[in-house]
């Protein structure tokens, strides 16, 4: 098995402390560090999104593989400051106005930094002048909103709405998910996208973005 192989199936493993290990022997041999990143520790992941797509691997498999992939990077940030780490975009994330549900939004979180996206967390309960103004602020990609309440599901088509009226809806695309959400009603709404689970979510943002 090759160096950066081995390290990216330590990350599909969620072997913290071996991806720890591997990371610092492979920066300490002289490897490119954003080489360790792109086909170790991103590979890694990669392959866990594709595992959990499949059935193959649950939750708590994809969150220890996600921790042990950031505990890498961790370790080689020092060593690729000043560098460019590769980023694949920017996405504000958040679940919507009167939902106070965050797990299902952590874990896609989770998949899109382990993917290589900059995201802006905006929490649970987030109005929709939050919405409109993290777009203005951070002009993002991709705005992610998840519900898990039916009766707050409607509050996506008001961000989606309000996108428009501000003239901010050509710049971005929207994604939307949770657990009563649907493909039929990211449709209704306006929605560029909608997945059904995190790895689907971080795989749709890397087609929106490409």
């Amino acid at each position: 098995m090759g160096k950066y192989s081995q390290l990216a199936d330590l990350v599909l493993k969620g072997d913290q402390p071996q991806v720890e290990q591997v990371t610092r022997q492979l920066l300490e041999a002289g490897e490119d560090p954003l080489q360790i990143i792109n086909e170790g520790l991103i590979a890694g992941i990669t392959e866990v999104g594709v595992r959990f797509k499949e059935g193959e691997l649950f939750v708590p498999e994809m969150m220890r593989s996600a921790k042990a992939m950031k505990a890498g990077i961790e370790i080689l940030k020092p060593a690729i400051a000043g560098s460019d780490i590769p980023s694949a975009g920017k996405v504000v994330m958040g679940t919507v106005k009167g939902d106070l549900h965050d797990i299902g939004k952590n874990l896609v979180i989770m998949m899109l930094e382990s993917s290589g996206f900059a995201v802006v967390d905006l929490g649970i309960d987030v109005p929709v002048e939050k919405f409109i103004a993290a777009v203005q602020e951070h002009r993002p990609q991709i705005v992610g909103m998840s519900a898990l309440l039916t009766t707050t599901m409607p509050v996506m088509k008001q961000v989606i709405d309000a996108l428009s009226r501000e003239n901010l809806r050509e710049n971005v695309k929207v994604l939307v998910g949770g657990a009563p959400v649907s493909a039929e009603f990211a449709r209704e709404i306006g929605a560029d996208g909608y997945a059904p689970d995190a790895a689907s979510a971080a795989e749709l943002c890397k087609q929106m973005v490409g």
